[in-house]
Parts: C-alpha cells; structure tokens; sequence
C-alpha cells in the first residue's frame, strides 16, 4: 500500500508518515521504483503512535512501547508521567515562594531535591522489574523531597545511587515471569497510589485498621496458609522477592540510607515498625507466614 492510502486509513499526513519512518517507527518495504509499500502491521502501528503522539508522548517513548509492548512499557511511562506531574506542581509552588519574598538561595536547595528525588526515582524504576518497580518508585519518592543539608545526607544519597546503579537482576522463573506480566497489566499506577495511601492511613491507626478489617485479616491468613496459595505463583514470586531483599542489600544498605537522607522516611519507618508490632500482637498467626 502507498502511502496516500495509507495517509488516508490512518488519519495521518504524509509528512507525519514521512517522519515516523524517518525516525524508525515503521520501516515499510521500499519497493523497485523507489515507492514504500506500508503492509498490514506497519497501518497497525501507525494508528497506535497516532493515539500515543495525541497523549503526548514523545518519539523515544513511543519506541519504547512498541519495542516492550509485552513488558509494561505504557505502565511504566504512567508512572513517569505521575513523577513528572509531581515534580511540576512542586516547582509550581517554589515559583508561588520565589515571588513572596524566599531567596534564591532557599529555591536553589528545594530544586536541587527535586532533582535528587528525580534520578532515584528514575534509578529504582530501573533497577526492579514491573508492578514492583513501578509500587516501590511510588512509595520512596514521597520521602524524596527534601534537601540535602549535612554530610551525612549526602553519603546516604551516594549510598542509594551506588546501590541501586549496581543492583544485581532479579530471575524469575518463566511461569512467574508471566503471573508478573499480567499483574503489571492489570494494575494501574492509580491503583498503586490507592495502595500506598491505604497503608499510610493503616499505620497510623493500627488498633483501628484492625478493629475495622479483622474479618478480612483472618481470611488473608486462611488463605496463605492454604496449599492452593503456597502452589501459586504468587506465592513464588513473593518468595523471589523477600530473598532479593534480604540478600541483595535492600534492607542492610538502601533502606538504612533512605533513613539518613529522609527525616520523614525514617518517622514513617517507625511507625511501620510501631503499627507491625501491634499487628503481631493481635494477629500472632502473622509471625508465621514465610
């Protein structure tokens, strides 16, 4: 198919077909005369980079999608898009102070977090693969906010950059691999911050999660203890992951750093490890679960 047709089933000029070939998102046949001749599969991808370029994403991004379709790269790039909206309405407000009389020197220090909350946040969605990649990036980059004012904060900072640049890979098995996949589908980065805030709200009122959920916890722990889940493959990957912590340096390095870098993360820390002694308590069968 030439490409005035082509031009005229996808909805797109000839100059934008044009540059979409010149950047390598569709290669169509180049025919004995010189003409392209665009197949089936190169219309398909034409009408897909039509809609991602109209929701404003950029050509390396849409390569990117087209490339790891299969890998959660929509997934990934909407938690990209969320850490970009948070960094510009961060400015935001620093422009709101700037013009009320704080120095320049005072913006300079919250800039430069916005900063360093940018590059682990990029780093730790690098670094873990699918849905728990995009959660963690999530959840540490609330805790990133805030300027690094001692030596102590700065090494913290190296720390976490040394760790995470040198991370080794997690292997899954295959069938794992794909109980992963699905999940990252499944699972919106909506959904993820609906998470992360439900277990902010149950940390600081553990008696009263507790109280209000027993029904639900009791039925939780049936289940982990049931053979139907331990020959899961969540299961599998639960244990995947709680081994790549304990031996990887996640909790001896990174997370001992994110307490010296973030003041808020290390009172946040404590009132995870405050909530989980009280959820032992009226929950002993949880000091069970494996």
């Amino acid at each position: 198919m030439l490409i005035n047709e082509t031009s005229k089933i996808t909805n797109l000029t000839k100059k934008a077909i044009e540059y979409y070939v010149e950047q390598g998102l569709v290669s169509p046949v180049v025919l004995d005369n010189g003409y392209r001749d665009f197949r089936q599969e190169d219309l398909e991808a034409l009408k897909k980079i039509s809609v991602l370029r109209r929701l404003g994403l950029s050509v390396e991004e849409i390569k990117a999608v087209l490339r790891n379709e299969a890998e959660g790269g929509l997934e990934r790039i909407a938690v990209q898009r969320e850490l970009r909206l948070q960094r510009e309405e961060a400015k935001k407000d620093l422009i709101d102070e700037l013009s009320k009389g704080k120095s320049f020197e005072e913006i300079d220090a919250q800039l430069r977090a916005i900063e360093h909350s940018q590059t682990i946040a990029e780093k730790l969605l690098e670094a873990f693969p699918g849905y728990y990649g995009r959660f963690i990036c999530l959840h540490f980059s609330r805790f990133l906010n805030e300027p690094i004012s001692s030596h102590s904060q700065q090494v913290a900072y190296e720390e976490i950059l040394e760790f995470l640049d040198n991370v080794p890979p997690i292997n899954f098995p295959e069938e794992v691999q794909q109980f992963l996949t699905e999940i990252d589908k499944q699972i919106s980065t909506k959904s993820i911050k609906d998470a992360i805030e439900n277990t902010r709200q149950s940390i600081e009122k553990p008696e009263e999660f507790i109280a209000k959920n027993k029904e639900m916890i009791e039925g939780y722990l049936k289940y982990r203890e049931s053979e139907e889940y331990k020959n899961s493959a969540a299961y599998k990957l639960q244990k995947i992951l709680r081994e790549f912590n304990n031996t990887s340096g996640y909790y001896d390095i990174f997370i001992p750093a994110m307490k010296r870098l973030s003041s808020s993360y290390a009172k946040y820390y404590q009132k995870i490890e405050a909530a989980n002694e009280i959820l032992l308590k009226e929950c002993p069968d949880l000091s069970s679960i494996q």
